[in-house]
């Protein structure tokens, strides 16, 4: 069920409700033993405002390690509608931002229209309609002043210091992080460069049969609207369910898709959260958004690769010598910490076959927590800036274990990642 609300666009009216969501979660977590309260006023208030507020509850919802253990289960029970549902937008609000969009009203451009949103996220909600040849598509369209309410958030330190914290630690935040951080989010809102997007997953995945990339309609896309293939098969929560052979083979795509991408690719889609897969009974998955993508630097692209070539060899001298190129670190306790964080991130294949548990995916994020920590007490002699595109490695990582651990089962991903290394040559 979806509810229509008024999207809050002023950073002080923004700024206001995220300040009395944290008064009110803390006031909840005292008198409310289990935390529901809370969790609901929360769910409630990041529903509302929408944009990069609703993305820091939806991470909240499924990241294994981001709420504390002892209220998890009530926070991700009142945060997962924001999955794949939060407030909606009016339906005339919608037809007006589709005429604008497209040059005419929704009943010429579509045969059928459903006003009824399949989906309502941060930025977008998307609408199920027909096209005068017959085909069913889903149609993106941007919430109506999510554009002002977005640049409200990018202004705002505790959003931006929420985000970043997320992929990563604040004593490793950067003016540089903080410039990779608005960039991609800016960069959402803009749906035709998520169409070229979708085209190059699109070709890099060609011939394989069990990564779907949805089927863009150039001439009903733009800058706010983005009309692709309606696409039908299992969710999530669904899919966890399955059968132990189908989620091994699920999960084995979605390895193949995550790495492959950057791997090979070059680039990866860095907002893996579960409403962003549809699972399908042939052990293929539809891969869904592609708003969030960054691009690896072709030097720092080498270093990765050698990475997990080492790691699938279980070769750790040659590991640990490329993080230190990836990082660009220099002697000293910080880089030992990141290394041997970075060689923890790597189990699944040194260990491989390996299962992604729950409590691994937390470990990473405590990990992170616990190296931030450390590096405070450092000499700054010892300290080097991380990558600022880290933030979004992290993101990926801690989202994608989190998933994977909820298909709870063993894969060879060395094997995997062997098969599609091949024919990349190498470094």
């Amino acid at each position: 069920m979806t509810v229509e609300r008024k999207l809050p666009t002023s950073r002080l009216s923004r700024f206001a409700r995220l300040a009395a969501t944290g008064v009110r979660t803390g006031a909840g977590l005292v008198f409310d033993r289990d935390g529901s309260g809370a969790a609901r006023q929360a769910a409630e208030a990041l529903g509302t405002l929408r944009g990069l507020a609703a993305k820091i509850g939806q991470m909240a919802s499924y990241v294994d390690g981001v709420v504390p253990e002892e209220h998890r289960q009530a926070y991700e029970t009142a945060l997962s509608t924001l999955l794949a549902q939060a407030p909606t937008s009016s339906p005339a609000s919608i037809r007006a931002a589709v005429h604008d969009a497209l040059g005419s009203p929704v009943d010429v451009v579509f045969a059928e229209w459903d006003d009824a949103p399949l989906a309502s996220a941060s930025i977008g909600q998307v609408h199920r309609a027909t096209m005068h040849d017959g085909r069913e598509v889903a149609v993106k369209v941007q919430h109506p002043g999510i554009h002002r309410a977005v640049e409200s958030d990018l202004s705002s330190a505790s959003v931006l210091e929420a985000l970043g914290a997320l992929g990563g630690g604040r004593r490793f935040q950067t003016r540089d992080m903080l410039a990779v951080i608005k960039a991609r989010f800016r960069e959402e809102l803009d749906y035709a460069l998520e169409a070229e997007r979708i085209g190059h997953f699109a070709r890099v995945h060609a011939g394989d049969p069990r990564i779907r990339i949805p089927v863009l309609v150039t001439t009903l896309s733009g800058k706010r609207v983005l009309t692709t293939e309606l696409v039908r098969g299992m969710p999530f929560e669904e899919a966890c369910r399955a059968t132990e052979d189908l989620r091994r083979t699920w999960a084995e795509t979605l390895w193949r898709f995550v790495f492959k991408g950057n791997l090979v690719g070059g680039h990866f889609n860095a907002d893996p959260h579960p409403g962003n897969y549809i699972f399908h009974d042939d052990g293929s998955v539809t891969f869904l958004d592609y708003g969030c993508v960054q691009a690896i630097d072709p030097a720092r692209q080498r270093w990765v690769r050698v990475m997990h070539r080492a790691a699938i060899e279980r070769d750790e001298t040659t590991f640990r010598s490329a993080v230190r190129g990836m990082i660009g670190s220099k002697p000293g306790a910080l880089e030992a910490l990141a290394i041997d964080y970075t060689r923890s991130c790597f189990d699944p294949l040194f260990e491989s076959p390996h299962r992604v548990t729950r409590a691994y995916a937390a470990s990473l994020v405590d990990g992170m927590k616990e190296m931030a920590i450390k590096s405070r007490k450092l000499d700054e002699s010892e300290f080097f800036t991380m990558p600022p595109d880290m933030v979004f490695i992290n993101r990926l990582q801690f989202g994608f274990y989190s998933v994977l651990a909820r298909m709870d089962v063993e894969v060879d991903y060395a094997a995997v990642e062997a098969a599609f290394l091949r024919d990349v040559p190498e470094p």
